[in-house]
């Protein structure tokens, strides 16, 4: 084999583990998984369609980066959270989540708010059909493309490394934050619509500050979570 091919197999290669990692990444964002999922390599290709040797290496970057817990017996598995982890990670969401939309009022364009108002309506209709996979990807787009809008890569990149660990807890609790959207735990995307049409940007970070803080106050008392002794 000469040097190119060696070049060109090795390129093939790092493609094949950076889509891996990619969907792996996204799926966990996006709350496909609930916490003691356990993410076998060969369950993880048949699911995505990818030989055992990216997948692996996905898996295991994943694990550097504590989106993932690795086993004693090599196996992946999706984290359960501390209650001390948890209050942690509410309080750094509070911080860069906000700072995310402040950022991104200036920028927004009618296309924008047009796909935020379409979010809105998605969320409100899968609340009302009682179908917690369309209120997530509701509640899951509208952010993001909130922050998105930030303009910050830096800044969104910090953003999807809490949601590695935010959403697969926010799945297992999908029933209970169902229940709760019209009490304790309550979205506020049609209030931060309406803050941000006004041109009042602090009024709309002070609705998703609101959002964040009562979902993770509800969350520490009707959620499972893992004592520090725990393995």
């Amino acid at each position: 084999m000469g040097r190119s091919d060696i070049t060109s197999s090795a390129t093939a290669a790092g493609a094949l583990e950076e889509e891996a990692y990619r969907l792996i990444r996204s799926a966990l964002i996006n709350g496909d998984f609930t916490p003691d999922s356990k993410l076998s390599i060969r369950g993880v290709c048949a699911a995505l369609s990818l030989s055992p040797m990216p997948v692996r290496a996905a898996l295991r970057r994943l694990v550097n980066e504590r989106a993932l817990d690795a086993k004693p017996s090599g196996t992946a598995v999706v984290p359960r959270m501390t209650r001390r982890e948890f209050s942690e990670l509410t309080a750094m969401r509070l911080q860069l989540e906000p700072l995310a939309l402040t950022l991104a009022a200036p920028h927004l364009k009618p296309a924008q708010f047009e796909r935020l108002d379409a979010f809105v309506a998605q969320h409100e209709a899968a609340r009302l059909a009682s179908d917690p996979t369309g209120v997530r990807q509701a509640d899951t787009g509208f952010l993001f493309e909130l922050y998105r809008s930030s303009g910050s890569a830096l800044l969104l990149s910090f953003i999807e490394s809490l949601w590695l660990r935010r959403s697969p807890m926010f799945w297992e609790a999908r029933w209970a934050l169902l229940g709760s959207s019209l009490g304790r735990a309550p979205h506020r995307h049609k209030e931060i619509m309406d803050a941000l049409r006004q041109g009042q940007p602090d009024l709309a970070r002070d609705f998703l500050v609101e959002e964040i803080r009562n979902a993770g106050e509800f969350l520490l008392e009707a959620m499972r979570f893992r004592e520090a002794t725990d393995w």
